[in-house]
C-alpha cells in the first residue's frame, strides 16, 4: 500500500515539475520549480522501487537507492520511464527457473570405524593420512586414528606412527597406546612361546619355533620394530625358522623363513628356501610373488615377468599386482 501511495506521489510531482516550465514567471524560477518537484518525484519513485526490489538487491546501502535515484534524476523522463519498464516486468513476470539437477548436503561426519569397501579389493589409508596431516580439529584427528582399529596391521601401523608427531596431546596418547597395545600383544605370545619351549617335546618343539618365527617376524612386518631392534627381530626370526625346518615343519614355514632371509638380505638362502616352497604341496600363487620379489633384489630382470605372468588371471587385475604386470611384461 505504501509502495502505491510513493508512486501516485511521484506521478503527480512528475507532471507538475514539467507543468512548471510553462508557468508565466522568470526564468530562474521555472527552473527552480522544475528543479525541485522533479528531485522529489525522484526520491519518491526511488523509495517505491527500492521496497519492492527483493532483499539481495536492496544492498549495499546507500549505493543501490542511489543509483535507482540517479537514473530517476539525472536522465529527465526517460529515465523515470526506463526505471518503470525495467522494475515492473522483473517483478511480476520473474522469469522461470530451470529444474534443480544437484541437491546440497551437508558434510558426513568421519566413522569411528573404517567403512566396509564392497567393490574395492584393498583398503586406502591415503584419506586418514590426509586427515591426521590437515584436519584442524583434534576431535576428527582421534576419530580418523580409532578408525584403524577395523584395518591390517600393516596398512594401520603407519598411520599410527604418523599421529604420534601431532600437536594434540590426545591424539599423541591415543597413538601410543593402540602401538604400544599392539606390540605388547606380540611381545606377550612371543613369552608364553619361549616358557612352553623347554619343556615341549621334539614334535611340540618344532611348533613352537615355527610359532615364534611368525611372531618375530610380525614384529618386522608391522614395522614395530626399527634400527638395532629390527635387525635382533629378524635374527630371532631367521633362527627359531631354521629350527622349526630341521625339526621337519615346511610348507608356509619354508616361504616365510623365505621371507625373513629377503629380508636380511640373504640372497642365495631365500632362493633356496623359496625354491623348496615352490616344490612343497604349497599353491605357487602363494609362492611367485616373493619369487619375484627375489629376481629383482638378485638383478635377474628378465625373469621378472615370466614370474608374473604365472599368477592367476584374477591376481593380475587387482592391486598390486594389475600396475606390476603391466610394467614388467
Amino acid at each position: 500500500m505504501i509502495s502505491k501511495w510513493l508512486f501516485s506521489g511521484a506521478l503527480l510531482l512528475e507532471a507538475g515539475s514539467w507543468a512548471s516550465l510553462w508557468m508565466v514567471a522568470p526564468q530562474w524560477q521555472q527552473f527552480l520549480a522544475f528543479v525541485l518537484s522533479h528531485g522529489l518525484a525522484s526520491a519518491l519513485l526511488c523509495a517505491a522501487v527500492w521496497r519492492l526490489l527483493p532483499a539481495r538487491y536492496r544492498a549495499p546501502l546507500p549505493w543501490s537507492p542511489l543509483f535507482i535515484f540517479s537514473l530517476a534524476f539525472f536522465v529527465p523522463v526517460l529515465g523515470t520511464l526506463g526505471v518503470v519498464a525495467a522494475i515492473f516486468p522483473a517483478l511480476y513476470l520473474p522469469r522461470k527457473r530451470d529444474k534443480q539437477a544437484w541437491q546440497a548436503v551437508g558434510i558426513p561426519t568421519l566413522p569411528f570405524r573404517a567403512q566396509v569397501q564392497l567393490h574395492s579389493p584393498t583398503f586406502a589409508d591415503a584419506g586418514l593420512q590426509d586427515v591426521l596431516r590437515h584436519a584442524p580439529d583434534p576431535d576428527q584427528r582421534l576419530a580418523g586414528l580409532l578408525a584403524t582399529r577395523r584395518m591390517p596391521g600393516r596398512d594401520a601401523v603407519p598411520i599410527l606412527k604418523l599421529a604420534l608427531g601431532d600437536p594434540s596431546d590426545d591424539v599423541r596418547l591415543l597413538a601410543y597406546s593402540m602401538l604400544d597395545k599392539q606390540e605388547n600383544d606380540i611381545n606377550l605370545r612371543i613369552q608364553l612361546a619361549l616358557a612352553q619351549l623347554p619343556s615341549a617335546n621334539a614334535q611340540a618343539a618344532g611348533a613352537l619355533h615355527a610359532t615364534l618365527a611368525r611372531w618375530y617376524w610380525e614384529l618386522a612386518y608391522l614395522g614395530l620394530a626399527q634400527g638395532s631392534v629390527l635387525e635382533h627381530v629378524l635374527n630371532q626370526a631367521s633362527e627359531h625358522a631354521e629350527q622349526g625346518l630341521q625339526a621337519g615343519k615346511g610348507g608356509e614355514l619354508l616361504l616365510l623363513a623365505g621371507r625373513i632371509a629377503l629380508e636380511r638380505g640373504d640372497i642365495p638362502r631365500a632362493e633356496v628356501l623359496l625354491n623348496q616352497a615352490r616344490a612343497s604341496d604349497m599353491d605357487e600363487a602363494q609362492v611367485l610373488p616373493f619369487c619375484a620379489e627375489l629376481a629383482f633384489e638378485a638383478r635377474r630382470y628378465h625373469e621378472i615377468g615370466g614370474l608374473l605372468a604365472r599368477l592367476p588371471e584374477d591376481m593380475r587385475q587387482r592391486p598390486p599386482f594389475a600396475a606390476l604386470v603391466r610394467s614388467w611384461t
